[in-house]
């Protein structure tokens, strides 16, 4: 009798250790689906990562926010369609054209303009094709004549829709000239092709600002308004997407387009040579 007087005696202490144990579980658990919840993933290109802004801006964003970004770098293009296929919160991009497309596609909410930087035409010290200068147009000529080796992206990339629309004004689409080589690749593995052939290419300056394998290139062409290299904010359209996490992206633009976001923005220098220039309030 005494045995089971024991066992009475504890059954409530049992079950306020189950329920114990179940409370602190539900908490763990609800604290893991809160954390899951405060994180984004923002798709955006090689250029935005591979000139290290990311690198400064996400922890301020993360330590005014709490919310973590999970950053996919792509080509403009295939970053887009990672937002067409749902695949992201955010995109951060730098082709306009493409931009408005899919946002008048009704994939992205709308489009914010956050900063801007400029392409330069990079290429050997000895410039054999004679291109530098300040028109882009004049030195593509000159190095399509010559048939200058020259590495372009060739792919999704907001930075090789600009060097084809600079083909197209040029008048030599399709004629490029036989030292032309396409890689297929990011703005980062094209510049070090480009500077194991003592080759040209078009980059964006953030990205060769903080290009450590340089060989013998140096910046050729610069200068020509047609360099302009405008960057984008959209939030992945919710109505096409439900499970976009409309909040947590919202903070993101808000924050990145505002005061403190756009001076972080300026703040970030390589050499003393500012990478971005803000301009979301103009």
């Amino acid at each position: 009798m005494k045995a089971v007087k024991s066992f009475k005696s504890f059954w409530p202490l049992a079950l306020f250790g189950c329920a114990r144990v179940a409370a602190v579980s539900i908490a763990v658990w609800g604290a893991a689906l809160s954390a899951q919840a405060q994180s984004i993933v923002v798709a955006s290109t090689t250029s935005t990562e591979q000139s290290g802004l990311f690198s400064v801006l996400l922890p301020e964003f993360k330590k005014a926010s709490g919310i973590d970004v999970k950053v996919v770098a792509l080509g403009t293009g295939q970053a887009i369609d990672m937002g067409r296929r749902g695949d992201a919160d955010v995109l951060f991009v730098h082709d306009k054209v493409a931009e408005e497309k899919v946002v008048a596609e009704g994939f992205a909410v709308k489009r914010i303009e956050v900063m801007y930087n400029d392409f330069v035409v990079v290429g050997p010290t000895a410039d054999p094709a004679k291109a530098k200068g300040n028109d882009v147009v004049e030195a593509l000529k000159k190095i399509a004549a010559a048939n200058g080796p020259f590495i372009s992206r060739g792919d999704k990339s907001g930075t090789f829709a600009a060097e084809m629309r600079f083909w197209k004004m040029a008048d030599l689409t399709g004629k490029t000239g036989s030292g032309y080589k396409s890689c297929g690749c990011g703005m980062g593995p094209a510049l070090n092709m480009a500077s194991g052939t003592n080759a040209y290419a078009l980059t964006d300056r953030g990205t060769w600002l903080n290009f450590k394998n340089r060989g013998d290139l140096k910046v050729l062409v610069e200068g020509d308004k047609r360099l302009f290299n405008q960057y984008g904010v959209m939030l992945v359209n919710p109505a096409k997407h439900p499970h976009v996490k409309v909040a947590e992206g919202q903070k993101f633009i808000d924050w990145v387009t505002g005061s403190a976001g756009q001076a972080v923005i300026a703040s970030y220098k390589i050499g003393g040579e500012q990478l971005f220039f803000p301009n979301a309030a103009k």
